[in-house]
């Protein structure tokens, strides 16, 4: 899809300064734009670009003055990081409105379906799921029995939504990631070996989550794996059977939480954090990366460290870990001293 840079200044009701009519199909960077590429400058450390780059169109603040000439249009803005961002949000919803149903998809008959939806290519639906006005569901999905999708919420290519899980609008499931897989419940058994404790519950997913690339939400034991309104995942995120994350808590890359434990309200949790079971987090906690947390956290607290403890209290004990060498030499220099 090409815009000209006429349209683009009338979206973000700016100004042209140059060829109105010339287009661009692409975004990049000011340093690596080529022919046909929208990109912007707000850093005035990227000024030096400008007079170097190829993009065929350049979003700059109104009070931007060229030292020297440019071959790029201008398209001159209030805020041209805002405006940007603006337009990344339109390119990404143009590119996810697709609608109508892949005739190489599988959708059994029970399915309802809601107006301007995509179903594409290879993906399964299985019977009696729902779905919502404008949902997405992108290429070699699999959608179980009973799932439900709310309004608006885009499922992209490979990820599996297993039987009964509910998700709530405006949601966005990222490739690769599975929600309503099996727990890890296992009960030993007396003559050794594990016997494997069936998981019958499901996953409840609020309005306005985004979950990332290859990540897994386990299905409860019994009743509830829950996902508050608002929650942002990482990739590569393992959250186990009847866990709770309450609403706008925020967590990294490679973290783990183990099962029934809760998370509380705009927490902020760092990438390779361990989380064990049966323990609850308060809200608006703050864990560094790589933190492991054995024990429950009160409201506001922010931690780090393995075992997992008081934040300022780990950089203080922190300048004596970094020095125990020298302060052991020093200790055996005094023991010499001494005759000890």
């Amino acid at each position: 899809m090409k815009f000209t840079a006429q349209q683009i200044a009338a979206q973000l009701e700016g100004t042209v300064d140059g060829d109105p009519n010339v287009e661009v199909f692409q975004l990049s960077k000011i340093e690596e734009a080529q022919k046909g590429s929208l990109t912007f400058l707000a850093n005035p450390k990227y000024k030096q670009y400008i007079y170097k780059t190829q993009a065929s169109i350049t979003i700059v603040n109104d009070d931007f003055v060229a030292e020297n000439d440019l071959s790029t249009t201008l398209v001159r803005v209030p805020n041209a990081y805002d405006s940007f961002t603006l337009l990344l949000d339109y390119y990404n919803k143009v590119k996810t409105s697709k609608t109508g149903i892949s005739e190489k998809a599988i959708i059994d008959p029970s399915v309802k379906m809601g107006n301007d939806c995509f179903v594409g290519h290879f993906t399964c639906v299985g019977e009696g799921t729902e779905m919502g006005d404008k949902v997405k569901i992108f290429d070699q999905c699999h959608l179980g029995s009973n799932v439900t999708i709310g309004e608006g919420t885009i499922i992209f290519a490979g990820a599996k939504i297993l039987d009964d899980t509910i998700i709530g609008t405006n949601c966005i499931i990222h490739s690769g990631t599975v929600i309503g897989s099996d727990g890890f419940g296992f009960a030993p058994q007396d003559g050794g070996g594990y016997k494997k404790i069936p998981q019958t519950g499901i996953v409840v997913i609020g309005d306005d989550v985004e979950i990332g690339a290859n990540s897994t939400i386990d299905r409860a034991t019994l009743g509830v794996t829950s996902i508050a309104n608002g929650v942002k995942l990482d990739n590569q995120i393992q959250i186990a059977h009847n866990v709770e994350i309450g609403e706008n808590t925020v967590i990294a890359a490679q973290t783990g939480v183990a099962g029934s434990s809760k998370i509380g309200k705009n927490c902020v949790i760092g990438g390779q954090v361990g989380i064990i079971g049966h323990i609850t987090i308060g809200d608006n906690v703050k864990i560094q990366g790589q933190s492991g947390v054995n024990t429950s956290i009160k409201d506001d607290m922010k931690i780090q460290g393995t075992p997992a403890f008081s934040y300022n209290d780990y950089n203080k004990s922190y300048v004596y870990f970094k020095n125990l060498p020298n302060l052991g030499r020093e200790i055996n220099s005094i023991l010499k001293k001494l005759n000890l």
